[in-house]
């Protein structure tokens, strides 16, 4: 008897774990791109597929925590729709030439786009 009820709860807990693997597989990317952003941050860029063969953007940041509790990851996700890809966009740009162009004129941008070259290279030498 204990046998028996023993492999229904197995039973059940591969039905779970297929069901596990089929979900991931139907949320697989079909496109993405990855950017580091120094040693504690990485952001990716996913558009996914839905069952329904539309598409939606995903925004994720990893942050490496280092020293609190033996250190660990937190995950932040912004999921942007089909219908609001071009709203986003318009708002995003006009946020970001705000800031350029009112808040920090005199910055060089592109001198910290440098800095996180060396950042970089400085950090895959250390890898290898």
């Amino acid at each position: 008897m204990f046998k028996n009820a023993f492999l229904g709860k197995q039973k059940s807990l591969n039905n779970v774990s297929n069901y596990n693997r089929d979900r991931r597989r139907d949320i697989q990317s079909a496109f993405s791109r990855k950017q580091r952003a120094g040693r504690r941050r990485t952001y990716f860029f996913d558009l996914r597929r839905t069952r329904a063969d539309d598409f939606y953007l995903v925004l994720t940041e990893n942050t490496r925590n280092f020293g609190r509790d033996g250190g660990g990851m937190e995950r932040h996700k912004i999921f942007i729709y089909k219908e609001d890809i071009n709203r986003f966009l318009e708002n995003l740009q006009d946020t970001v030439d705000y800031l350029k162009e009112e808040l920090m004129p005199d910055y060089d941008f592109d001198e910290f786009e440098r800095r996180m070259e060396e950042e970089r290279a400085a950090y895959q030498e250390e890898e290898e």
